[in-house]
Order: structure tokens, then C-alpha cells, then sequence
């Protein structure tokens, strides 16, 4: 992958992590049991980020070791794979306290 596909997938996971910021903003734990569409949306948001966050090659990961990596990537497999089991308290508590500060992070990378 060259730097510019690397960057353009790290503006990527930016794009995502604002969305999911601004969709969640405003918002209660709560909504995500009450709103269907909410819970898929947000569920479908951080998926994409830790897709785009698997395509950025190994050797740029280890360089920027700031990001956790593997826990995003890890995230979207949970979601992914264990659809029908995902806990909601989780990925809200992700989507407050670790969203802000990716974005943080990817800012000061891109």
C-alpha cells in the first residue's frame, strides 16, 4: 500500500469517527435499545473504522503504536462476527472515551 492509500484510509477511519461522534452526540446509552436505527447505524459506523483500520499495513501500525490497532481491528471482528451477542455498554463506553481520542490521534498523523 502506498502513502497515499495509507493516508487516504486513515482520512477514512477520521470520516467515520467524526460521524459516529456527531450521530451519537446529543444521544443516550439507552437509544441504542430503543432505536433501531441508531444501533445499526453506530454498529455499522465502527465496524468501518476497524475495517479501514485492518487495511493500514503492518509496518505503519507498528510505527504509530500511539493507535490501538489491534483493539480497533478486534472490534469490528466482535461486531462482525458475534452479531447477535454484541454488548451494548461496550461499544457506548468505546464510542464516548475512545473515539475522542482516535480522532486526536489521527489528526496529529495525518
Amino acid at each position: 500500500m502506498s502513502r497515499r492509500e495509507v493516508t487516504i484510509t486513515l482520512r477514512q477511519m477520521l470520516d467515520y469517527s467524526q460521524k459516529t461522534i456527531t450521530l451519537s452526540r446529543g444521544r443516550k446509552r439507552s437509544d441504542l435499545d430503543e432505536d433501531l436505527t441508531f444501533n445499526l447505524a453506530l454498529t455499522r459506523l465502527v465496524e468501518i473504522i476497524g475495517e479501514a483500520a485492518n487495511r493500514v499495513p503492518d509496518e505503519f501500525r507498528n510505527d504509530h503504536s500511539e493507535i490501538p490497532w489491534m483493539e480497533i481491528i478486534g472490534m469490528r471482528n466482535r461486531l462482525i462476527h458475534g452479531y447477535d451477542e454484541v454488548d451494548f455498554d461496550f461499544l457506548w463506553n468505546v464510542i464516548r472515551n475512545d473515539l475522542p481520542g482516535l480522532i486526536k490521534q489521527l489528526n496529529k498523523i495525518l
